[in-house]
């Protein structure tokens, strides 16, 4: 427990950041499940749309420390991989 007015302060501001960046995050995940459902979905047209689309997202992401940049790297691929064997 913080005992300290700079560490109220400090949990203050952590659990305003918390609930800030956990909307981001949802929101990239929002983004891949676009892609996947369109992979699912069999159309490779929609797929290359809803990929263009998650892309600056991920990258965005990654560039604001909400996810890692090697892990925006892997979906990146992996999705990219998948949209491309669609054919």
């Amino acid at each position: 427990m913080a005992n300290s007015p700079q560490a109220r302060k400090r949990a203050r501001q952590g659990e305003s950041r918390r609930r800030h960046n956990a909307s981001f995050r949802s929101m990239v995940r929002t983004y891949i499940k676009k892609v996947d459902t369109a992979i699912a979905g069999g159309d490779q047209s929609v797929a290359a749309t809803a990929y263009n689309e998650a892309v600056p997202i991920i990258d965005r992401m990654a560039d604001k420390g909400i996810i890692h940049k090697n892990k925006a790297a892997r979906h990146k691929s992996r999705l990219n991989a998948a949209v491309k064997s669609m054919q």
